[in-house]
């Protein structure tokens, strides 16, 4: 719950910027963040950080994690200042949906040093006007809520080799799509995963026609991991696409092994126009 309030809360103020008529924004109007080069400052984003600009060589930075942006003062830039306040340049950060800007001043009194700042709504301007697609943070969201739900639809399901699998649910928010999918290993070897792949295929494929596949990758996916011994249930989310019916969206486990086992689900496109909204 406090996940989702936040994130309203970024889109809601992230809109009234965009609302606002005049989109210029003066140095002078900037957030004053005091670093000195002692100390170093770091930004927390709450989305993956894309893009970082430092405007000037006073300050060094770089990206540690995907959220996190850390930046110093150069010792031999502002070694020359004597402790005064100095502006040493402005920072731009550009996450997945926003881009925010800092004045970064030298100071040395600790009592305006700070670690870390959070990069709020009110200190960002939104990069698109419209209809804003989803972020990293958002899609987990959602994804979270998707393999909380307990209602299995059992869309479609297959065996093989002693691994059965089956998609419990399809969801849709906005232009994405959410595959609820679970797979259970019925026998007493550990399944080693080599990759889950997903692609549109011709329904009817003979010896004489030539195999007519197009792959689709996920936007997202909620779980990372390498191996299961007896049961692996995952969400995946894809961008809106749709396909004749001539053509079916199948899902191929696969083993990572020379001789690996693997295993096939088909989904008809009806089943992803009957889709349940999150």
């Amino acid at each position: 719950m406090k996940l989702k309030i936040i994130t309203l809360l970024f889109l809601v103020l992230s809109v009234s910027v965009c609302a606002q008529q005049n989109e210029t924004r003066l140095k002078t109007e900037l957030p004053r963040i005091y670093i000195d080069e002692e100390i170093s400052l770091h930004f927390l984003s709450p989305e993956p950080i894309q893009y970082v600009d430092i405007s000037t060589d006073n300050m060094i930075g770089d990206i540690p994690l995907e959220n996190v942006f850390r930046v110093k003062a150069i010792r031999d830039s502002v070694s020359d200042l004597n402790g005064y306040n100095k502006s040493l340049g402005v920072i731009t950060i550009i996450g997945q949906k926003f881009i925010a800007q800092y004045d970064l001043w030298y100071a040395h009194d600790e009592r305006q040093l700070k670690t870390q700042i959070e990069i709020l709504p009110i200190n960002t301007s939104p990069l698109e006007v419209g209809k804003i697609p989803l972020s990293d943070q958002e899609l987990r969201y959602f994804s979270i809520e998707a393999f909380k739900g307990k209602k299995k639809d059992k869309i479609t399901k297959s065996s093989q080799y002693g691994i059965s699998g089956q998609v419990n649910s399809i969801y849709t928010v906005d232009d994405y799509i959410f595959l609820d999918i679970s797979f259970t290993n019925k026998t007493n070897l550990k399944f080693d995963l080599d990759q889950v792949r997903f692609e549109i295929e011709d329904k009817r494929i003979t010896k004489a026609t030539n195999v007519q596949s197009i792959e689709i990758e996920p936007e997202y996916q909620l779980f990372t991991p390498e191996s299961f011994e007896k049961k692996y249930r995952n969400i995946y989310v894809f961008k809106k696409f749709t396909f004749p019916n001539s053509k079916v969206f199948t899902i191929e486990l696969s083993e990572s092994q020379i001789s690996g086992r693997t295993l096939s689900l088909e989904i008809k496109y009806a089943d992803l126009l009957a889709a349940d909204t999150l």
